[in-house]
């Protein structure tokens, strides 16, 4: 994914949210500050490349973008220390090889040179596998790319899951992002077709995607679905009518992403597998709301978008 526009503030202040329900999970932001840990793992510590240089000894240093939403990524009460399911992955990651975590808050436009120069040793920002992506970087994959299509309360939608039911409709996407190459896709089979041409919206303030939503300037909203049910649940004002695979046609996933050839994408796979293994892993993404993305092994470097 690219930056991820949503329906309110990029980035929520704990102290501004409340227990909210998603997929069924009751989420309690101050409670979700405990951190989650799992046990430091032989296996994986062996994997470890020799001679391999992090960019803090002893520490895993992971780029995450400030940039996210929850349930992804959410300042806790203290507005400072960022939670969220993106970094409890991190921790999970770094409790397993045995290394101390160092979060780096970054932007979703600078997580690439930061990885490929050694500033962090591995960006955890939703970052879904591909062909393109694979050519510069090694990945880790730890969560279902899955995508959703929300509507306003009101609307008469009732289903979106296929090309045709997109036709002729305003639909707010990001720009550069995997939800826009599919609507794109989507639109150029419509056209072929016969059927009317899918309108892209293009927005980078979030209020402004919500007024769009609610006056009825956009018909549908398609993003990281994590990101449509928070606000769904929170707000009370769109709902979800529609989901779709992120690698569409085929299935894509979300990873760590790893400096290329360093060797370091069979540990932290090693690692996540033994998360998976203990439990701690399925506990993160539930209490995230995020326990139906989950998978149940990490692969290294698998086919994506594009393959």
């Amino acid at each position: 994914m690219k930056k991820m526009m949503i329906l309110a503030a990029l980035v929520f202040p704990l102290s501004a949210l409340a227990e909210t329900a998603i997929n069924g999970t009751e989420i309690n932001l101050k409670a979700n500050e405990q951190p989650i840990i799992t046990a430091a793992n032989p296996a994986a510590i062996a994997k470890l490349p020799k001679g391999l240089t992090l960019a803090h000894p002893g520490e895993f240093t992971v780029g995450i973008s400030g940039e996210g939403s929850a349930p992804l990524t959410v300042y806790a009460e203290d507005n400072k220390t960022l939670i969220g399911s993106e970094p409890d992955i991190a921790r999970l990651v770094a409790s397993a090889l045995g290394l101390k975590l160092r979060i780096v808050v970054t932007s979703w436009e600078d997580w690439p040179l930061g990885v490929t120069s050694g500033k962090y040793d591995a960006a955890i920002s939703n970052i879904t596998v591909t062909k393109a992506r694979k050519e510069k970087f090694d990945f880790a994959t730890y969560r279902k790319d899955l995508l959703g299509f929300y509507v306003p309360t009101h609307s008469p939608i009732t289903a979106i899951t296929r090309a045709e039911q997109v036709a002729g409709k305003r639909i707010i996407v990001g720009s550069g992002t995997n939800q826009e190459a599919i609507l794109l896709a989507w639109n150029q089979q419509n056209i072929h077709a016969g059927l009317a041409p899918m309108t892209p919206v293009y927005m980078t303030s979030s209020a402004a995607q919500a007024l769009a939503l609610q006056s009825g300037r956009a018909d549908a909203w398609f993003g990281p679905n994590v990101n449509g049910a928070w606000q769904a649940a929170k707000t009370g004002r769109t709902h979800l009518v529609g989901n779709v695979d992120g690698g569409w046609p085929q299935a894509a996933h979300i990873a760590v992403t790893l400096k290329k050839g360093n060797g370091l994408a069979p540990a932290v796979a090693a690692a996540l597998d033994s998360a998976i293994k203990d439990g701690s892993y399925q506990r993160v993404l539930n209490r995230w709301g995020e326990g139906v993305e989950a998978i149940p092994a990490s692969e290294v470097n698998p086919a994506g978008l594009g393959d």
